[in-house]
Formats: structure tokens, sequence, C-alpha cells
């Protein structure tokens, strides 16, 4: 088979920009067998909570005390929860340069791309000689469905509502799990474990018509039976909230 010629490569393949939206993975320590141990007890109980998603490793705050990584065993940590490193950001000189030997890449600052756009936009700005009215279609993204479950879950069961809010209309029992990036709206019976803003929404809640889980957490703060729900909660309509690190609890009047 012979070589493309320049003249027909860009029939082959193409180059252009992309938007992506990414997680970031905040990474507050050094130690990767601590960090295997938490990670373990936050996410040892839901094993497909993560579908190999990409993110970006935050290293502010490791920057700040010029911690030492070992970004071969973090890679490897965070893989085997499903998640794929794909890049760094915020780190000092030092840990970029392990990082990028790891084989990772570095983020850009958001901060410096948008000084670069605003630049272009300025020079481009003294070019022009006459305003020329222009019609532009701005794409509105569609807004994630709400998933609903009408059947009751089991002890093992498990549903992830990813992206948006969980709505159930029957009991979930003791054992099952009820997982939403959004909020959880159970109505009827929740016995099992519901865990709302599941990567890291601060303003989602938790409903329910029958509040006795087992388990509750809202973008990781959690609480579970060992600390006994208020007498005015227990077995009744509730909505659980976050307040700060806290989580509040407020009965619901129906």
């Amino acid at each position: 088979m012979s070589a493309a010629s320049p003249a027909n490569a860009s029939a082959l393949f193409d180059l252009k920009s992309a938007s992506l939206s990414l997680e970031a993975f905040l990474l507050k320590t050094g130690n990767i067998q601590a960090l295997s141990q938490a990670m373990a007890e936050r996410f040892g109980d839901t094993p497909d909570f993560f579908s190999h998603d990409p993110v970006v490793i935050d290293l502010t705050h490791l920057a700040s005390l010029d911690a030492t990584v070992n970004f071969e065993a973090l890679i490897q940590l965070l893989t085997s929860f499903k998640l794929k490193p794909v890049a760094v950001r915020g780190g000092t000189v030092k840990q970029t340069a392990a990082a990028l030997e790891a084989g990772l890449s570095e983020a850009p600052d958001g901060h410096a791309v948008a000084a670069r756009v605003e630049t272009v936009v300025q020079e481009v700005i003294k070019e022009v000689v006459r305003e020329v009215p222009v019609e532009v279609r701005v794409e509105v993204p569609t807004s994630v469905p709400t998933m609903v479950i009408d059947k009751p879950l089991r002890s093992g069961q498990q549903i992830y509502a990813k992206g948006g809010d969980l709505v159930i209309m029957a009991i979930v029992n003791h054992g099952a799990e009820v997982i939403a990036d959004g909020n959880i709206h159970v109505y009827a019976p929740l016995r099992g474990k519901a865990i709302a803003g599941a990567k890291g929404n601060t303003q989602a809640r938790i409903f329910s018509t029958c509040m006795e889980p087992e388990l509750l957490s809202i973008a990781g703060t959690y609480r579970t039976t060992e600390n006994p729900l208020p007498a005015n909660i227990k077995g009744k309509p509730a909505q659980i909230r976050l307040e700060g690190e806290r989580l509040v609890f407020d009965p619901i009047q129906i």
C-alpha cells in the first residue's frame, strides 16, 4: 500500500478543537496506601460506581506542601476503581514533571486559556471595519432525563442515575442501594442506602415518605445507622440536604 500524499492526507484524518467535561480528582495526600484504604471504604460497596470516567488529577493541595507523589501507583489505584486518569493540573514543576514521566498530560490552565482567547478576541475586534449583523445558532444542551423506578428494590440490588435525578415509586429494602448524581426521591419506605450528589453536587437532596435508611450520603458527606435519626424524622416523610459539611434533616408536612 502506498503512503498517502500530502494532497489527500486531509481526506484520511483531520484535527479539530474539542471542549470536553472532565471530572477532577482533588488529591489531598501523597500516601497512596492511605488513599487506597479511604477509596475502598467509600466505594468498596459500589464497584460499578464509575464507568471508566476520564479524570484530571488536581494537585493544588499538594503543591502547597511540595509533596512527592508516586504517579505510577496512583494511576494503578484509580484504574482499579474504573477511573481513567488522563492529566494533571495545579502541581509544582517537580510534581508535573513526575506526572508527565508517568504518562499523564498537563491540563491547560483555564485562566491562561481565557487570557489567550481574550487577546485573540481583542485583535479580531481591532480588525473590524464595519458591523455586520450575524445570526448565530446556539445549541442548548439536552437535559439528562430523570430515571424512574416503579418496582421494589431487593437486598443486593443497585440503581444509579448517572447525570440526573432518581425517582423510586416503591420500597427500597435493606441491603439495596440507590445512587444519583442529582436528587433522590423515594415515594415509599427508604430502608437501604441512598447516595445523592454522587459526583459532588452539594445542592442535591434526598426525599422519602418514610425515612428509615441504612446510610445517607450527599456529595460525600455520610451518615449511618450508628448515628440514629431524629425522632421527628425516622419513619416519617422527610428531606435531607447538605449545609456546609453537615447533613440537615427536615420533616415534610403531607
